[in-house]
């Protein structure tokens, strides 16, 4: 496993977890102030000893490590993580909360000059949350925003109307120019911020339009409106575009 480099600030390890969901795998970020001793980690992800020692031995002295939501493939870790660093965790779900209190929308938080803004940004799941490196304008996105495709939002956790309200303060971040790459939890990084936010607005409309058109066309269940809105898609995908469409019924409803 190597480490990849993006910012004086920011590199990550790539987790040996790719998959439908997960795309190249879950990216655990590694965050540090140049000339500083010590690191936050961000997401650290399955556990899986080579992916954890790999992230030990790029992050060196963990001081904190971060969840941005709590899904299996970016929470897994925890207890053995914590077990190697010693290092309190932190989320807005106390279930990922130790050794310190859980998250609080707007709050910043300050290791060794490292200055990270906490955002909440909840839709893909209630305890959704980015990261933002002031400094550099660097977004930790989670799975809010993908580096390729877009996020599910399946339902129940995941709920469209403070999605599309996360979405949008996101673009506002970028609009007042305080976001210049976003760093997500699945995927590259992605460097042109404005256009991928804009076009995951832009798609869930659209898909908010075909869902409201399947059901004008008769569809009755969110099964049916999956059939006739995701046939271009494969079918392997549709147990997670029909959570993904009950989202959407309950938001139009």
């Amino acid at each position: 496993m190597t480490v990849t480099v993006v910012t004086d600030r920011v590199s990550f390890v790539l987790a040996e977890n790719p998959g439908i969901m997960t795309l190249t795998g879950t990216n655990t970020w590694i965050l540090r102030e140049p000339g500083a001793q010590r690191s936050v980690v961000v997401d650290p992800g399955p556990e899986d000893e080579k992916h954890l020692q790999a992230v030990l031995e790029a992050a060196g002295e963990v001081a904190l490590v971060l969840f941005t939501h709590r899904h299996f493939d970016h929470t897994e870790a925890l207890d053995r993580f914590v077990e190697l660093t010693g290092a309190p965790t932190r989320s807005f779900d106390p279930e990922f909360t130790t050794g310190a209190e859980p998250l609080v929308d707007g709050e910043r938080i300050v290791v060794d000059g490292l200055e990270i803004e906490v955002l909440a940004t909840p839709g893909h799941t209630t305890d959704s949350t980015c990261f933002l490196i002031g400094a550099e304008g660097s977004l930790l996105s989670g799975d809010t925003i993908l580096g390729h495709g877009t996020t599910v939002i399946a339902h129940p956790d995941g709920v469209l109307g403070p999605y599309l309200d996360s979405l949008a303060h996101i673009r506002e971040l970028v609009e007042e120019g305080l976001v210049d790459r976003i760093l997500p939890g699945h995927g590259p990084v992605i460097t042109s911020p404005g256009a991928v936010v804009d076009y995951y607005l832009e798609h869930r409309a659209e898909r908010l339009d075909q869902v409201r058109a399947a059901v004008e066309a008769g569809a009755t269940t969110a099964r049916e409106v999956v059939e006739t809105v995701y046939k271009d898609v494969d079918e392997i995908l549709w147990p997670a575009a029909e959570q993904s469409v009950k989202a959407q019924l309950d938001y139009l409803a």
